[in-house]
């Protein structure tokens, strides 16, 4: 879906520009981004390697462990569904921690991961489970407590203060988060978006 959005947006442009005459400024701005892109992209190698080496040695000295024991009372209340020693619950716990550090790039096979770990409790594989619903609305939320890659990029692209934007990042997901975990759990309870119901309309 989102390859159609891209091609789309391309051949607008191209169209656009032919149209108004302005072909030279729509290929002058591709090569121009095509270079910012690359700019940024170097400048990032820096920040997310330093932290991902920490979430390296976070989950090689235990801390990973020692986060998910602390934090256990809140999963299970969270995904009562999910037995505390699944390995979905050591997976969600990973995505979460990586978003909170603000490594989106590593949070997605985490996701990934925790994702395929939830489908295997999921007695109707078409329809998403309360589970996965709550855990995509954390992912989502991603309440990010350092935004590496937002610090990286502002420092990259020559901000003279780059740590700025954790306040609000932080501030901003938080909001995002309970008002989406209102909603998910909220909506679960409502027998129209039950599983057993969706089971139900598909064996007819």
């Amino acid at each position: 879906m989102l390859n159609h959005i891209w091609l789309g947006l391309v051949v607008a442009a191209v169209v656009l520009g032919g149209v108004n005459g302005r072909i030279d400024d729509v290929t002058r701005a591709a090569v121009e981004s095509a270079g910012t892109a690359v700019t940024l992209a170097l400048g990032l190698i820096g920040v997310m390697s330093l932290w991902l080496g920490i979430m390296k040695i976070a989950e090689d000295s235990g801390l990973v462990r020692l986060l998910a024991r602390l934090i256990a009372p809140v999963m299970r209340r969270l995904f009562p569904d999910v037995p505390p020693d699944h390995p979905a619950m050591a997976s969600m716990l990973l995505n979460i921690a990586a978003n909170a550090l603000g490594l989106s790039n590593a949070a997605t096979p985490l996701g990934l991961r925790a994702m395929e770990d939830l489908a295997k409790l999921n007695r109707v594989p078409e329809v998403a489970t309360n589970a996965m619903c709550t855990f995509l609305t954390i992912n989502t939320a991603g309440v990010q407590i350092i935004p590496a890659t937002m610090v990286g990029l502002m420092a990259s692209s020559g901000s003279k203060d780059p740590g700025a934007v954790i306040g609000t990042a932080f501030g901003a997901t938080v909001i995002s988060l309970v008002l989406g975990l209102a909603m998910a759990k909220l909506l679960e309870r409502l027998p129209v978006f039950s599983v057993e119901r969706a089971a139900g309309e598909q064996a007819l």
